[in-house]
């Protein structure tokens, strides 16, 4: 297994429009995250990444949503992944749209999402699934030139094995997207839908929905009790001894 912090640095898309089957992914994404967004509540949604910015949240109950990156234009702020000017604990939910896929030390991404997530906040994590038909491709000549195959495509299961030590609950995930393509169908609808009950795990691109949980410290009373110290009893003591 590869290590998961490298040095090289990415230039990571901040458009959907650099990735290749951009549109499509897109679509395959939005889609399950129309049925997700409305159950969210809270007072903060922070959308870190230029492909997060890009996605539709109209739907969801959090009002006050901070889209965070450098170059998309859709941001409202402009800050560096590994460093967010915000206080601990300030936003409600998060999403984290294929960012994992193209950065140098994901672990550090993590925790500083965590730091800025609250008790209970919902974090929504996407990326390429290595192992699907858009993911096997990497290996073709002159692929590593271009997006998503440029990136490091984790898989879904080491993305659970990092939350799962971050003390997050993986409550849904999904695999969508057999086949990609730059022309979308109704029979290319039907040949996905059908496909996709026969081999769920071949999705190309997974969606994570984990909670983030916090279990206090209580003090555990013991069950022994200690025994009454021994006191002397009283008398005169004779004169002399």
């Amino acid at each position: 297994m590869k290590p998961a912090r490298i040095e090289h640095q990415f230039d990571y898309p901040y458009t959907w429009d650099q990735v290749a089957y951009g549109d499509w992914a897109r679509t395959q994404l939005q889609t399950r995250l129309d049925e997700w967004l409305p159950t969210l509540f809270g007072y903060h949604l922070l959308k870190l990444g230029g492909l997060s910015c890009e996605l539709v949240s109209e739907q969801c109950n959090i009002q006050h949503q901070v889209c965070v990156d450098q170059h998309n234009p859709m941001r409202n702020v402009t800050a560096t992944h590994y460093a967010l000017p915000f206080i601990e604990k300030s936003f409600d939910a998060c999403v984290l749209a294929h960012q994992l896929d193209y950065s140098d030390d994901p672990h550090r991404l993590l925790r500083e999402v965590d730091r800025v997530m609250i008790d209970d906040g919902c974090l929504i994590i996407s990326g390429v699934n290595p192992v699907s038909f858009l993911g096997v491709k990497k290996v073709l000549r002159g692929r590593h030139q271009r997006l998503p195959w440029g990136g490091r495509m984790f898989s879904p299961l080491r993305v659970k094995d990092w939350l799962s030590v971050m003390n997050y609950e993986v409550v849904e995930a999904h695999q969508m997207g057999l086949w990609p393509t730059h022309r979308p169908s109704a029979r290319h609808a039907w040949v996905e839908s059908s496909a996709s009950m026969v081999t769920p795990a071949l999705g190309s691109i997974y969606l994570i929905i984990a909670r983030k949980r916090s279990y206090p410290l209580k003090p555990i009373k013991p069950r022994w009790k200690l025994k009454q110290a021994v006191s002397p009893l009283g008398g005169v003591v004779p004169n002399g001894g």
